[in-house]
């Protein structure tokens, strides 16, 4: 049975540090549209979240992730995290504790998914909550973590700041990625000069400001075309004046274009 299956009814909540197993997998769904979010925490399990349909976010000190569909994103044990889901979401997961496997990443982290690592996830959802050790539900669990451990990790991560006038402006750019505000601009909004916003920005995020602006926009293209927009919607609502221009951001951040980056992620 599903750890969790509506996401809007705590009553099927379970603790997953509470269950004895190596492995606790699940299911998540919520047909409600609108934002979900779920406070700072943390679980003494990992946990490995799919998302099938719909957009999540994960916050960790310092970084954002954005998971698309039919991505996934590893949160390793202990990490303090906070998570937002938009409009109607589907997915699996599972949390595993820290010695199940040595190969599991010390590092939160976006993966690519791979048809067998979904239908594992999908599958392994459907056990118990205490399901019986040994046979078959043991070697289905650990060709689960050999996936998750093989799985190709996905540059779909935004260093976050902490101090709150450079938050500010990064708000502001992910609310409305189109606005092609200048350093200036942006630097005079938050009551600075653009050189200390320029050193503001390289010593909170390791990136410029160019850097960062062009990294949300990968990872909002990336969101935004698995969830089913075109190249040409995706080009227009980031502000691009050409859909050329926007593959030619897009080759040099990833390696490859849109349509073959899509096709070998999620054609699967």
């Amino acid at each position: 049975m599903p750890l969790l299956t509506d996401l809007s009814n705590e009553d099927d909540w379970v603790e997953p540090d509470d269950v004895p197993r190596l492995v606790v997998t699940y299911g998540f769904a919520s047909d409600t549209f609108g934002d979900f979010e779920l406070e700072p925490h943390r679980h003494m399990k990992g946990q490995i979240l799919l998302v099938q349909r719909g957009a999540l976010t994960c916050e960790v000190a310092g970084g954002l992730w954005v998971v698309p569909p039919r991505s996934a994103l590893w949160i390793p044990s202990g990490t303090l995290h906070a998570i937002r889901m938009t409009g109607a979401l589907e997915g699996y997961g599972a949390f595993i504790t820290s010695d199940a496997d040595p190969r599991l990443r010390p590092t939160c982290c976006a993966v690519t998914v791979t048809p067998l690592l979904r239908e594992l996830l999908r599958r392994a959802a459907t056990l118990p909550l205490l399901y019986e050790e040994g046979g078959a539900n043991s070697r289905l669990l650990a060709v689960l973590l050999d996936e998750l451990t093989a799985a190709k990790v996905d540059d779909l991560h935004l260093p976050m700041p902490s101090d709150p006038r450079l938050r500010m402006i990064f708000d502001r750019m992910m609310a409305v990625p189109a606005d092609r505000g200048s350093l200036h601009g942006w630097a005079a909004g938050a009551g600075m000069s653009a050189r200390s916003l320029e050193r503001l920005v390289a010593r909170e995020t390791g990136m410029s400001l160019g850097r960062w602006r062009q990294q949300l926009n990968v990872v909002l293209a990336v969101t935004w075309l698995a969830g089913g927009s075109t190249i040409q919607q995706v080009a227009a609502d980031l502000g691009y004046e050409s859909v050329p221009s926007f593959v030619t951001m897009f080759r040099k951040a990833l390696g490859t274009s849109p349509r073959r980056y899509m096709a070998e992620r999620y054609g699967g």
